[in-house]
């Protein structure tokens, strides 16, 4: 195996599993447990405004990004949505808890793990075994314009919905 190719494998796993795990959050929040009521209900109980958008918000923002990592398609902005929703998800409810996922609540090294790897995804590209290749998109959105793409819509769009719809109470801020 050449070490261009033992880079588009390792590239392919990484957006797999990134890609798989928003996927599978994304239905879960619609199609599983309390289904897209009870996510609403949840975002309600953390002071977002208009929890049922956001229920909706969130999940379609996972389920594309998802998507978009899966295929390598349009990937800084699948990064984008990765960066978005796990900011709001470590801003909401995960950092209070400290780091540690197995803390009371739920720290935050999961979710700033995901928030990093859909940076650093939208940053490097998906590698050459993707649609952005096929397609002949790559090398228009690796490098400084796909970390600025994930980063800068992912980042701002999550500080912009915070700004607007988070209004936590006093004993839930962070």
């Amino acid at each position: 195996m050449s070490d261009s190719d033992a880079i588009d494998l390792a590239l392919l796993l990484l957006r797999l599993g990134v890609g798989s795990v928003m996927l599978a959050h994304g239905i879960r929040h619609i199609f599983g447990g309390g289904k897209i009521g009870g996510t609403a209900r949840w975002f309600g109980g953390m002071g977002m405004r208009a929890p049922m958008m956001q229920a909706w918000l969130a999940s379609l923002t996972e389920i594309a990004a998802g998507i978009s990592l899966v295929l390598g398609l349009l990937t800084p902005l699948g990064g984008a949505g990765v960066v978005g929703t796990m900011a709001v998800a470590l801003i909401c409810n995960h950092f209070k808890n400290g780091f540690f996922i197995f803390n009371k609540g739920e720290g935050y090294e999961y979710v700033l793990t995901l928030l990093l790897c859909g940076a650093a995804l939208g940053t490097v590209g998906p590698g050459g075994w993707s649609l952005d290749e096929a397609l002949d998109i790559n090398d228009d959105l690796i490098g400084t314009t796909g970390l600025l793409l994930s980063l800068v819509l992912g980042g701002a769009g999550a500080l912009l919905l915070l700004a607007i719809f988070w209004r936590p109470s006093k004993s839930a801020r962070v």
